[in-house]
């Protein structure tokens, strides 16, 4: 940029640059470094970034370790692998348990190192962080939870410990972890729960607030009563979504995910001795009001099996984990209104796919 052209007028024109140029402005001068590196900057810059990338990971049939395949979620995807060579080794050699995503960050949990590692794909970066008091115990269950407050674009690490106490007389021990303080404290929640609920590891982030699908085994006369326990990263306060009745009192397998930033639920279900997955959308944030979308067979015309919904692509595509018979799995996306399938090519084992947006997060 010009010298000519007002410093104002330059931040403007950054604000709208893709991560990868920005990375390389911050060489030009200390201006210009100053400016990107600060927090009012990056907080700006999200708001600016509406392409979502999908992070794939999956193990490759010729090689034992973790891959990982970065996919622009446009019209004309191109895929990239992007190996383990640019992924931070904390991340390549954790055993990961599940993976959480927010404001272009992901977060990956393992019980079995205690520990998390917050990173940044986009620029590479990662910070480890320890899980105070993870020590096996029956009488307590253990529920991690990952977002980034949307006011302070602080990262944040959720620990809940539910007691098994079944008459639910103990409050759940909550800690909450700033990546800013890097510390864990005790939450500013006054309305901590105390029921006994089995959660599940997914979650998803919607508007600053965290997502779990959960199961009260008690509430329910029938032993079955499925809902959404919710955690808003501001305020810090616990809530719950109701289910319809469909979803609250059903024994089939539920997952979650934020397709377009909206809470949807997929119920995978055997009918009529066919598989299928009902896709459910929370309409407006009311809770019980979910539409269903629309419904995935559990069979492809090529006689494929659907083995899972692993997540959506901003168009609303579902992407699936297609299984032809004897063979591994193959990502693959389902277009709802032509029921048709696309492969995505990749192949392997134990895929995941995490949907993120390019940010400055972490520099």
């Amino acid at each position: 940029m010009s010298d000519n052209i007002p410093f104002e007028l330059q931040e403007i024109i950054m604000k709208k640059l893709p991560v990868e140029p920005l990375i390389r402005f911050r060489s030009v001068c200390k201006a210009w470094k100053s400016l990107i590196d600060s927090s009012d900057f990056i907080r700006n810059h999200i708001t600016q970034q509406k392409q979502q990338h999908l992070l794939v990971r999956y193990h490759s049939l010729l090689i034992r370790y973790k891959k990982y395949v970065s996919i622009a979620d446009i019209d004309d995807d191109t895929d990239t692998d992007t190996g383990t060579d640019t992924i931070p080794p904390s991340v390549v050699n954790l055993v990961a348990h599940h993976t959480d995503s927010s404001h272009g960050l992901l977060c990956s949990f393992s019980e079995t190192d205690r520990k998390a590692v917050i990173w940044n794909p986009s620029i590479r970066k990662a910070v480890d962080v320890v899980l105070p008091d993870m020590a096996d115990d029956e009488m307590y269950t253990i529920v991690l939870g990952f977002g980034v407050c949307r006011e302070t674009t602080d990262p944040k690490i959720i620990k809940i410990r539910i007691s098994s106490d079944v008459e639910g007389l103990i409050p759940w021990q909550v800690e909450v972890f700033t990546l800013s303080a890097r510390v864990w404290r005790s939450t500013y929640s006054s309305n901590v729960p105390s029921k006994f609920v089995i959660f599940d590891e997914e979650q998803v982030v919607v508007g600053g607030v965290v997502y779990w699908l959960a199961n009260d085994r008690v509430g329910a006369e029938d032993g079955h009563d499925n809902l959404i326990v919710l955690f808003d990263l501001t305020s810090e306060e616990f809530g719950e979504v109701k289910l319809p009745d469909r979803l609250a009192y059903n024994n089939c397998r539920l997952c979650m995910f934020k397709p377009r930033e909206s809470p949807v639920v997929i119920e995978g279900c055997v009918e009529d001795y066919k598989r299928g997955y009902h896709v459910w959308v929370m309409k407006d944030g009311v809770p019980k009001l979910f539409e269903k979308l629309f419904t995935i067979s559990g069979h492809t015309p090529d006689g494929s099996l659907v083995s899972s919904v692993l997540g959506f692509r901003k168009t609303g595509e579902a992407l699936v984990e297609l299984q032809p018979y004897g063979s591994v799995g193959t990502l693959a996306a389902y277009e709802p209104y032509s029921k048709a399938f696309s492969n995505l090519g990749v192949s392997g084992r134990y895929i995941s796919v995490y949907s993120y947006t390019k940010t400055l997060l972490l520099l």
